[in-house]
């Protein structure tokens, strides 16, 4: 039995982390842009 590749499952992790926090970073981004759309300009 071969041994576990552990560096290549840390890199999968670390990958996914990433992933996960784009698309978070993402969400956060539009919903702030939906924001400004529907505030009427000025005070």
């Amino acid at each position: 039995m071969p041994t576990p590749n552990y560096s290549q499952e840390k890199r999968q992790r670390e990958l996914l982390k990433k992933k996960k926090k784009e698309e978070k970073r993402r969400q956060k981004l539009q919903a702030k842009q939906e924001d400004e759309k529907s505030e009427p300009p000025g005070d």
